[in-house]
């Protein structure tokens, strides 16, 4: 790497850093506000609040990367198109294709970093605290075992197999105990569908009672079910597919496949996993034309503003382009991979408009 290119990547590394710093403490204290609402709920202090918005930042920075990245290079570049630095570097022989080249390989550490902290760091974050507000708010839960999902609900313990999309419980297995830690009763329901107000509607009930030595079983077509468990509950307890690891989503989409279960979000989110960690390079190269600041066009703060609003109409398409695709039956790799490749053609149509100027 030539001193030119040290010098080109110190000041991206730079400017996306500060830029990192700013949008963090912006989404923290975001974060920490919404969990002052739950403060004060079983053993749910501040401390505990202030590590669960900790445990959140890695998530965070996994979704960020490509604003971060886009913001900062554009600080970085307007800074040095300001201060003719960059005219410089054009009549010294550095081309336009030449700098796009420079920036897609300064993108690749970028790249690494989100893929690292989307694969390793976020879920196992993500998992940390919700464990953590989950035992501080009181509620018992083991969702690691191959029998599914475990809580505790007063003097029962309730099994969860498996949990679908829209929240109904499949495999629910119902442990009752009296007030001597005795097993009163075992019900196993094949479906549970939530009615509001802590009900739950279970079908194909199968209840066996043990009283006074004796054993009856019963079968009970349709049971109503008061639980603390609700479908808010279940999506703090489970970690969202956007959450999950690539292997995770991997080997879960198996399991529903095999099962000839609906998999289509899943899929989708785990083409998001692949294709996210390269729409960096992508915002990057939408930020080389800033490069070629002319101060009659606006200052620097007019560029970073546009950076802002690039990087946001990114980030809702993104979220709006997985909802439709589940929507629509679009293919996977479609959903999640539209956003990034529309905004290439604009980098790279933007590029080409600005050299040819």
């Amino acid at each position: 790497m030539s001193l030119l290119q040290r010098y080109l990547a110190k000041r991206i590394f730079a400017s996306t850093l500060l830029v990192f710093s700013a949008l963090l403490v912006l989404f923290t204290f975001l974060d920490l506000i919404h969990e002052l609402n739950d403060v004060g709920i079983g053993n749910y202090h501040l401390l505990y609040a202030f590590a669960y918005v900790l445990l959140s930042i890695p998530g965070h920075v996994y979704e960020l990367f490509p604003i971060a990245s886009l913001i900062g290079t554009i600080f970085a570049l307007a800074q040095l198109g300001a201060n003719s630095e960059i005219t410089v570097m054009r009549v010294s022989g550095m081309s336009g294709h030449d700098m796009a080249t420079f920036l897609l390989k300064t993108g690749l550490v970028f790249v690494a970093l989100t893929f690292f902290f989307g694969e390793y760091l976020a879920p196992l974050s993500d998992a940390a605290a919700q464990r953590l507000r989950l035992l501080a708010t009181k509620s018992v839960v083991a969702q690691e075992f191959k029998s599914g999902l475990w809580v505790k609900d007063e003097s029962s313990f309730i099994n969860v197999r498996e949990v679908l999309p829209d929240t109904t419980l499949v495999g629910v297995r119902i442990f009752e105990f009296d007030s001597r830690h005795e097993l009163k009763s075992i019900s196993f329901a094949k479906r549970g569908r939530y009615r509001g107000k802590n009900l739950w509607a279970l079908s194909g009930v199968v209840q066996t009672r043990f009283q006074d030595g004796t054993i009856s079983v019963s079968d009970i077509p349709d049971f109503e079910w008061k639980s603390v468990l609700t479908p808010d509950m279940l999506s703090v307890l489970l970690i969202f597919p956007e959450h999950m690891s690539i292997l995770t989503l991997h080997r879960y989409i198996d399991h529903l496949v095999e099962n000839r279960q609906q998999a289509t979000r899943y899929q989708i989110a785990l083409w998001t996993k692949i294709v996210y960690p390269f729409a960096v390079l992508v915002m990057m190269l939408i930020a080389l034309p800033f490069a070629y600041h002319r101060r009659r066009e606006g200052g620097i703060s007019a560029k970073i503003v546009m950076g802002i609003m690039i990087g946001l109409v990114f980030y809702l398409m993104n979220q709006l382009s997985a909802r439709l695709g589940l929507i629509n039956g679009w293919a996977p790799f479609v959903a999640a991979a539209s956003p990034t490749m529309v905004f290439l053609i604009f980098g790279v149509g933007t590029l080409w408009w600005v050299e040819r100027r």
